[in-house]
């Protein structure tokens, strides 16, 4: 038979979390010296933002690592609707900011929040919970397809109003495979993987910045500057960093060639600095973390929890593919942050607390014990 037992929680998963996010610190101080010694005057701004947020975030993970997981699906819905109200509210004027044309940020105080990382977990939380509710009912059109997509185009408008068009599609992917493992129909996956692939392709086309990026992805040598400068300068970084990297702090593409060295671009500081041989680890870090959150979800005490801890490994891993892929040009240039490794506070305390969670999962296991 099968029983709900207490067990100890993935102490190796806390583990190779906490080493990747220590060497993320170590990478945005490396990617980062120039371009705050230029702006702030001081070649520690950036990474001393990184630990605080690194300390906020474990502090978080360790706080709802001992909140029954459980609890998350009682306020789900409420807690998905407060997250939809900050996203609402980056349009407003005084409290939303504005960066470069996009509206993704509530400032407080001097702090910067982004509610479109939040959405990500809160999404999540309502999914696996909405999924759980329906049961078998998610194989039916009117009761699991429809209400699925029209919840799948309400967020769509919401992240697109900002754009953000790389945070969608991690939402969207994660959201495809979780609704796939709760036992959807394949022919009404099939209609989604059409229906995205035909409104990513609208959305590319109307406006001419992603229409640039996706032409830059197709041939990046055909321009050396202009719309494929970013992509260019990535992988003149990636390639000059050959096996073993040229060493720790020496990147040439980080003063002020490559732009977002220390964000969205920190794989290619990476694969420079340490090499194709050390890079390829991070990969690898990846994949590890993965395959402990997949077997947590496995091994989950019910429908909840095992969509959650699905849904918070396939996004992590989803986004740093989607990061990985796109500085080696393997898929269109996007804004996302690596996890856990990439310089910004919204998205390494968010995704601390998922961790968070599913840790807290991990306490409960079915296993087949011996029965009376």
């Amino acid at each position: 038979m099968l029983r709900e037992r207490m067990s100890k929680p993935d102490y190796i998963l806390a583990l190779a979390v906490f080493l990747l996010s220590l060497f993320g610190i170590v990478m945005v101080y490396s990617a980062s010296t120039v371009v705050a010694q230029e702006n702030f005057g001081s070649s520690y701004y950036f990474v001393l933002h990184q630990i605080r947020s690194l300390v906020v975030g474990l502090l978080l993970m360790i706080s709802v690592y001992f909140v029954d997981y459980r609890f998350w699906r009682k306020i789900a819905l409420p807690l998905f609707l407060v997250n939809i109200i900050l996203l609402l509210a980056v349009f407003l004027p005084g409290i939303g900011k504005s960066f470069g044309g996009a509206h993704r940020w509530i400032g407080i105080g001097s702090y910067l929040f982004q509610p479109s990382e939040l959405i990500k977990l809160t999404f999540l939380i309502y999914f696996a919970s909405w999924l759980e509710k329906k049961g078998s009912e998610v194989r039916h059109f009117s009761a699991g397809f429809l209400p699925f997509v029209i919840l799948m185009i309400i967020l769509g408008i919401l992240i697109m109003g900002q754009p953000d068009l790389g945070t969608l599609s991690v939402i969207a992917i994660t959201a495809v495979i979780v609704y796939f493992i709760s036992g959807a129909r394949y022919k009404h996956i099939a209609a989604i993987v059409a229906g995205t692939i035909a409104l990513l392709l609208i959305l590319i086309k109307v406006e001419p910045y992603r229409m640039q990026r996706f032409l830059v992805f197709l041939n990046p040598s055909n321009q050396t500057l202009g719309a494929a400068y970013h992509i260019n300068q990535a992988l003149l970084a990636i390639g000059s960093g050959g096996l073993w990297g040229l060493g720790f702090g020496q990147s040439k593409q980080k003063y002020l060639y490559l732009p977002q060295a220390h964000t969205d671009s920190i794989f290619a500081i990476i694969a420079e600095e340490l090499g194709f041989i050390r890079a390829s680890l991070v990969l690898a870090a990846y994949i590890f973390i993965s395959f402990r959150g997949y077997k947590i979800a496995r091994e989950a005490p019910d429908n909840f929890s095992k969509y959650l801890a699905c849904g918070i490994t396939t996004w992590i891993v989803v986004q740093a593919l989607i990061n990985i892929g796109a500085m080696l040009n393997i898929v269109p240039l996007t804004g996302i942050p690596l996890p856990f490794i990439s310089y910004g506070g919204s998205s390494l305390i968010i995704n601390l607390t998922a961790i968070g969670i599913l840790l807290n999962i991990s306490k409960y296991s079915r296993k087949e014990v011996q029965g009376v």
